[in-house]
């Protein structure tokens, strides 16, 4: 049987994070963009189970080579209770934000048109003055979603409890994969659809560094404005998965794993 590489289990980190990217970016600046024809036709549903199936399929595509990490919260996590090798986390890491500033390019090229003439807004990144934001309260300008009540304090809050339930998911669909069969990428995808439908709202929920960190570096280079200002953009979307992942591992550990069913 053919072992993987680390180059190979690289290059997958690599096109399942653009993947991700390609169709979780691709469905925010479908609905950023699109003409409003009624005020349900496009919103923050639309966005959140564009999302799931982004991951799912991500999931599907990465999983055999690398286990389809995509996510440094998912890597850091594996590495602290699961014993993935440390020497691998960084390069991992490195992968995934690449795919995600490749993957950002790509829906860049796909919505240019549009985005030029909406002013290049933020479909790239979660936090203050994105596109789901005003998709998920409704904002029509800059000023509307700025009133938005969550601070950066609040948002951090739930990308810590966001990002352990997504750990929680993919801990207990991995303890229990003989049963779930092949439909273990489908499952990942509904857990990040949950996460999105109950927990989303005040911070965009990235719960993945390297989705946020790495298409905000490509929309920084084409002109987005703000994506940048004070330090919303490293804590809320990036070191707090970053922390909470190996959290939700821990816990998981603790209430879940010791009492699974043995054979």
């Amino acid at each position: 049987m053919k072992k993987t590489t680390l180059t190979g289990e690289l290059m997958a980190e690599f096109f399942g994070t653009f993947i991700l990217i390609l169709l979780g970016d691709g469905v925010v600046a479908h609905v950023g963009l699109a003409p409003r024809l009624a005020a349900a036709a496009y919103n923050w549903n639309t966005i959140v189970f564009g999302w799931g199936m982004a991951v799912m399929v991500a999931v599907y595509v990465a999983g055999g080579v690398s286990g389809a990490h995509i996510n440094p919260a998912v890597t850091i996590a594996l590495a602290v209770k699961r014993g993935f090798p440390w020497g691998k986390v960084a390069p991992y890491v490195v992968a995934q934000i690449a795919g995600a500033f490749v993957g950002a390019f790509a829906v860049y090229l796909i919505y240019r048109e549009g985005l030029i003439a909406a002013g290049m807004p933020n479909v790239w990144a979660t936090g203050p003055g994105n596109v789901m934001a005003a998709s998920f309260w409704g904002a029509v300008s800059p000023a509307d979603i700025a009133q938005t009540p969550y601070s950066m304090f609040n948002a951090s809050i739930a990308e810590f409890f966001g990002t352990m339930v997504l750990l929680w998911g993919i801990m207990g669909i991995g303890d229990t994969k003989p049963s779930v069969g092949g439909f273990g990428a489908l499952l990942v995808g509904l857990v990040v659809l949950s996460v999105g439908l109950s927990l989303g709202g005040p911070s965009g929920y990235s719960i993945n560094p390297a989705r946020d960190l790495g298409p905000r570096l490509f929309g920084a280079l084409v002109g987005t404005q703000g994506l940048f200002t004070g330090l919303y953009w490293l804590i809320p979307p990036v070191l707090v998965p970053a922390f909470s992942g190996a959290v939700g591992v821990v816990v998981y550990d603790i209430f879940i794993k010791p009492h699974l069913p043995t054979e």
